[in-house]
């Protein structure tokens, strides 16, 4: 769907009832104190009580975190942004992530908040679980952690500069997806799939725009 322009203040309604609305938001630390547990215990879990060997349970752990930032470009590029029709499909779709477009200084939306978080988070384990087996144990941990990493570099990238001269290109990837086009830059926590399937700015063609990216920001 198409996105209006930015509003530099305040935050989306997404609903009337005030307690919905209050489940629409969440902090970052939230999220990581909801799953770290979860990701603790399972590489745990892995080792103690299904034996794994410690170098299986790092691969498969890095091959789930790989695995998040493809799944990641996939929703983010064809869902966050798909074009809908109906009413319901547009206010599911503004809801899911059109609000950040309209509101990227909304501190309290970069994260999925707690209980649509673990609802989807169940589902993604149990058809892993389905098709992966006990390797899930595994693999699983590695796909939070990368949805952990995620979160916390779109957080990051509203928020400061980049820290280190090689994060540039990620930094000016989701700006110009925010403010030149948002058919183009879906990766948040890498550039690899954007790389890999033609949807990467030309950083070389683009002028920075340093009043454009302070809108963007905290």
């Amino acid at each position: 769907m198409e996105f209006e322009k930015i509003h530099n203040k305040g935050q989306a309604q997404l609903f009337k009832n005030q307690y919905l609305e209050m489940l629409t938001k969440t902090h970052p630390l939230v999220i990581w104190g909801m799953y770290l547990p979860i990701i603790s215990y399972s590489l745990y879990y892995s080792g103690s009580r299904l034996d794994f060997p410690v170098v299986r349970i790092a691969l498969v752990f890095l091959a789930g975190m790989l695995f998040w930032t493809f799944f990641e470009y996939l929703m983010h590029r064809y869902v966050f942004h798909m074009i809908a029709e109906s009413p319901r499909a547009r206010k599911f779709i503004y809801t899911l992530h059109g609000n950040h477009h309209h509101y990227p200084r909304d501190k309290e939306r970069l994260f999925m908040p707690p209980v649509p978080s673990l609802i989807i988070a169940s589902l993604i384990f149990l058809i892993l679980r389905l098709v992966i087996g006990t390797n899930v144990f595994m693999f699983f941990p590695g796909f939070m952690l990368g949805y952990l990493l995620y979160g916390s570099m779109h957080y990051a990238i509203h928020a400061w500069n980049p820290p280190f001269k090689w994060m540039k290109p990620l930094w000016r990837n989701h700006h110009l997806h925010h403010y030149k086009d948002e058919h183009k830059g879906y990766g948040v926590s890498s550039t690899i799939w954007d790389r890999v399937f033609g949807t990467m700015f030309d950083l070389k063609k683009e002028k920075e725009d340093k009043e454009k990216v302070k809108e963007l920001m905290f």
